[in-house]
């Protein structure tokens, strides 16, 4: 407890960091109260209560209640996450937008405004769908499409502030601020979540309570097993003689492949797809009792059925997405540039031959990993947990909250260490999700 107190004096005592965490609770502040203002129209009372699964429980979650309560930033940062991961496998197909990557600074500069222009029309796209289909006739007060049309053009500049709010967390405060605002929305549900658990068990379920919240540290515990796993690759840099006296090189550094290198995208990807089973059964279920029974299974996130086709999308995309994410050939030619070499392959084709077929056999594994996160919270379900506080049990909800805290902690110790204090771990150091190779 000392060494904690400790720990939290050297964080405030520097003026640097100290502004930065200031600077950060405010537009979290900020972030939070936007969540609240309804869109104007709209009478708040008389919105319909959506539910925690299916793609629109995830959005909402995302977003903190936001999208529920018909909020201006009821879209959140999401169309801009969209757009994100568009440009990003646009990169990969098209030789246009891989010269642009290749460029450095002003490829980037290039990218991120074709992504900001990209966020509008996502944003345009998603905000009338939500209008038209999520929002009741009878909670709207003016005329539908005098309502859709400003609505629209609302939740537009909602979401290009909340994109703004982020990339100023990102300058001015600490984190990484996309990923803040993201765990800001869904921690914001976790005090609810855990009163209204609390309040399911009452005085007699106090040991059954206690023993949720035990199981819950593990979890977590192990999900950041999980985001922390590496499987090291050995790099040998040949020893260069510059002058007569003076040479570099020679040492040896490590390539870092993660064993979850596709983080919650595969998740979020498969989380999408899991109502279109569903969907289509639903329209064949008054002719076909097989469709009744298809519609019922995959409209229950509980079922076997649901949760097994839900595993088996995550392990098929978590194989693409980390495919499309760490290209082996790159990564072979980067060191061969360098004068790199991994101990005992020749540089070039073999060397990126060896790259991928570790990263086949490690992929498996995490992608299995993954899989099983993602479907804890249906099994804590199963066992009486409610929704709400289930949904903390794993998912993407769990690995975006230990992703994002470790990437956090990760720069406060990295200010420590500057200034010479002791890092917040007492051995080792916290290891986040953008270190990309280490001694």
């Amino acid at each position: 407890m000392n060494k904690l107190i400790t720990t939290f004096k050297h964080i405030f005592a520097i003026e640097e960091l100290r502004g930065r965490i200031f600077n950060t609770l405010l537009f979290i502040a900020f972030f939070r109260l936007g969540s609240y203002v309804v869109l104007p129209g709209v009478d708040a009372t008389k919105l319909s209560q959506a539910g925690e699964g299916g793609l629109f429980g995830l959005l909402n979650m995302f977003s903190g209640g936001a999208l529920s309560n018909a909020s201006v930033f009821a879209l959140g940062i999401m169309p801009y996450i969209s757009a994100s991961i568009a440009i990003q496998l646009l990169t990969i197909a098209l030789p246009y937008f891989q010269k642009m990557q290749k460029d450095g600074e002003s490829g980037r500069k290039k990218l991120n405004q074709i992504t900001r222009i990209l966020t509008i029309f996502v944003t345009a796209a998603q905000g009338f769908t939500y209008l038209q289909v999520t929002i009741p006739a009878e909670a709207i007060m003016v005329d539908p499409w005098f309502f859709r049309l400003y609505g629209v053009a609302i939740l537009i500049g909602g979401t290009m502030l909340c994109m703004w709010l982020g990339e100023k967390i990102t300058d001015k405060g600490i984190g990484n601020g996309i990923s803040m605002l993201i765990m800001i929305g869904i921690v914001s549900r976790f005090p609810a979540s855990l009163l209204q658990e609390a309040g399911s068990r009452g005085m007699a379920g106090a040991l059954l309570f206690i023993l949720e919240v035990i199981a819950l540290f593990f979890v977590v515990m192990g999900a950041v097993m999980v985001t922390q796993a590496v499987r090291r690759i050995p790099v040998q840099y040949a020893k260069q003689v510059v002058g007569s006296k003076m040479s570099v090189g020679g040492e040896r550094q490590y390539i870092p492949l993660k064993l979850n290198a596709s983080g919650v995208m595969p998740i979020i990807f498969a989380q999408a797809l899991m109502f279109i089973p569903g969907l289509v059964a639903q329209s064949f279920a008054e002719k076909s009792e097989f469709a009744q029974s298809v519609a019922q299974a995959f409209g229950d996130f509980t079922t076997w059925q649901y949760n097994a086709l839900f595993a088996f999308l995550i392990v098929v995309f978590t194989f693409f997405y980390t495919a499309i994410s760490i290209n082996p050939t790159q990564i072979s030619d980067d060191m061969k540039r360098g004068g790199g070499f991994v101990p005992g392959i020749k540089p070039g084709e073999e060397t990126s031959n060896y790259i991928a077929s570790i990263l086949d056999r490690i992929t498996l594994p995490g992608a299995l990993m993954l899989s099983i996160i993602a479907i804890l919270p249906a099994i804590a379900n199963l066992f009486g947990v409610t929704r709400g506080f289930a949904s903390f049990f794993g998912g993407t909800s769990l690995l975006i909250l230990v992703g994002v805290v470790l990437d956090t902690l990760q720069q406060i110790e990295s200010y420590l260490l500057m200034r010479k204090y002791e890092g917040l771990m007492q051995s080792g150091r916290v290891k986040g999700r953008s270190e990309m190779i280490s001694r």
